[in-house]
């Protein structure tokens, strides 16, 4: 009888195989059968927190990911201070960063999208 060794996947191959599973279109055996694993195995590497890919911001299918009105000011101290907006005023904030930089957005946006952006540019 031949000797069965078993295949030892590294972290890396485990996480590049889980991500594989979110491309659309694409079946957890599709990609068990690319490498030549079983489904099993990858549905529980999927279960693990550290090989599952990251979902998408929000839960939000890439359908509904908008883009944000933003202008980027390269010297701040060439612009005038802006007056405090009135409370009635909607649909224009601007944020000022900590290095001096100001990010203003104006017009419709999507909070929870503004609150992803805000999160990701403090990390």
């Amino acid at each position: 009888m031949a000797r069965r060794t078993k295949r030892l996947w590294t972290d890396e191959e485990k996480r590049s195989i889980c991500f594989q599973t979110t491309a659309p279109g694409v079946s957890v055996a599709q990609v068990a059968r690319r490498y030549a694993v079983n489904a099993n195995l990858i549905f529980k590497w999927l279960r693990d927190a550290r090989f599952a890919p990251a979902p998408l911001a929000g839960g939000c299918s890439p359908e509904g990911v908008q883009f944000l009105p933003v202008e980027i000011v390269q010297d701040p101290r060439e612009l005038p201070a802006a007056p405090a907006a009135p409370a009635a005023e909607v649909g224009r904030i601007e944020i000022e960063l900590a290095g001096g930089q100001r990010m203003r957005i104006t017009g419709r946006y999507d909070p929870e999208a503004l609150a992803r952006l805000i999160r990701g540019l403090m990390a």
